[in-house]
């Protein structure tokens, strides 16, 4: 559904090249690229047309959509829709590299950036939030430059903020704990849940800490966590206060946890799949970076005996991978559902921002379980009700179409 995610402009533009006027109907429009069958009649009907083709050429409507799976720009957009929270979906971000900097180079990069970026911004505007790089640290750097540029306090124009200046409680936890929420009920739905479960999980920044750290709350036991350069294996069980001070203090290599726990394994990585799918695991969680979990990262986890499997990084999966797992039979929390969390609690922080009224750790919590229970839900019914039942990553793609498609059209944009 990622491709289809420019449906407005698809009709807009079909329109317009065939010489139709809006209150007539076009016969077919052509969607580039493959997309399951039973998203033809969904999009017929959003968009008001009699036929979706996939694949054809331009002669056929003078307008076709590019596939855009290398993207996370319109997985936010399908990820808001699934939330159902008052704000859009975007993606933006820098080529600079921050391996190796100091504070000061990172807060000039970050007052520089801000420099340009704050004419195109705005807590009614456009609102950017923290991910890969950027944590804590930046996005206040980022707020104290927008600060001092416009002479005024608009809490609600960056989230992730330190609660010191306007940020959310549970805001740092939100994206791992809003997975886990997921994963709860994904499994609970299959009669089965993450009590004595083994768990590997992929990164160690926010994302996978506090996955781990929930994870653990529901009783199973994470045994491997990563980086970019290997994997740690704990048979006994991750040692979640080691990691954090690695990471989030120290800010190191995740191989020095065998220096305080030597028992434990360190996996070198040698190619493009991390070691950490190949430990047999009964749940993988891939928190790190865009298609980090190729085909033969997702044929090993078969291979050991995965049964669920929960994306908390942005669209960690690649597709390949994706339809082998759902082949398989394994269960896949797709990231748009499954890593809403995040941007729940933005939606949070923003909502406390212009009540100037902070809700505690537990009330954000309380919350943001909330939401992800009702997104697991619109999955379901969505899989449940289009023939595709357990196929969480079409329900997912279903249900938050259906919601962009109606809200497009009722604002007049198709």
């Amino acid at each position: 559904m990622e491709r289809v995610i420019k449906a407005a402009e698809l009709g807009r533009a079909a329109r317009n090249k065939s010489g139709l006027k809006n209150r007539q109907t076009l016969s077919r429009v052509v969607v580039a690229g493959e997309f399951p069958e039973a998203y033809s009649d969904i999009l017929a009907d959003e968009l008001n047309v009699k036929e979706v083709i996939k694949g054809g050429s331009d002669e056929l409507t003078g307008y076709e959509v590019k596939p855009q799976l290398k993207t996370v720009g319109p997985k936010y957009g399908k990820l808001v829709g699934a939330i159902r929270a008052p704000i859009g979906g975007a993606k933006g971000g820098s080529d600079f590299d921050p391996k190796g900097k100091s504070d000061n180079e990172i807060m000039r990069f970050c007052q520089s950036f801000m420099t340009e970026l704050y004419r195109h911004i705005g807590q009614d505007v456009d609102v950017p939030a923290g991910d890969i790089g950027v944590g804590s640290r930046e996005i206040g750097y980022l707020f104290g430059q927008y600060k001092r540029i416009k002479n005024a306090y608009e809490g609600g124009v960056l989230t992730g903020k330190d609660v010191c200046y306007g940020g959310s409680l549970a805001r740092t936890e939100a994206t791992g704990y809003g997975l886990i929420f997921f994963m709860r009920e994904m499994l609970k739905a299959h009669g089965n849940s993450l009590e004595g479960k083994t768990v590997t999980i992929s990164g160690s920044g926010n994302v996978a800490i506090y996955a781990c750290q929930k994870a653990f709350a529901y009783g199973a036991k994470v045994v491997a966590m990563s980086d970019s350069n290997g994997c740690v294996y704990d048979e006994n069980g991750i040692d979640l206060e080691l990691i954090k001070q690695i990471k989030e203090v120290e800010r190191g290599r995740i191989s020095e946890y065998l220096k305080t726990h030597p028992h434990a394994q360190y996996i070198e990585r040698t190619d493009e799949d991390s070691p950490v799918w190949k430990i047999k695991t009964d749940i993988a969680l891939p928190c790190a970076t865009q298609n980090e979990l190729t085909l033969n990262s997702a044929k090993a986890l078969v291979e050991n005996g995965v049964i669920a499997v929960g994306e908390g990084a942005n669209m960690p999966c690649t597709i390949e991978a994706t339809n082998y797992l759902l082949e398989h039979g394994v269960l896949v929390a797709p990231a748009k559902a499954a890593n809403a969390g995040g941007v729940a609690t933005s939606a949070i922080e923003m909502s406390q921002n212009s009540m100037r009224f902070y809700y505690t750790f537990e009330e954000v919590e309380e919350k943001l379980d909330r939401i992800m229970v009702n997104i697991f839900n619109a999955c379901k019914e969505a899989s449940d009700t289009y023939g595709c039942c357990g196929n969480y990553v079409a329900g997912a793609n279903i249900a938050a179409f259906r919601k962009l498609a109606k809200a497009m059209k009722a604002q007049g944009v198709v």
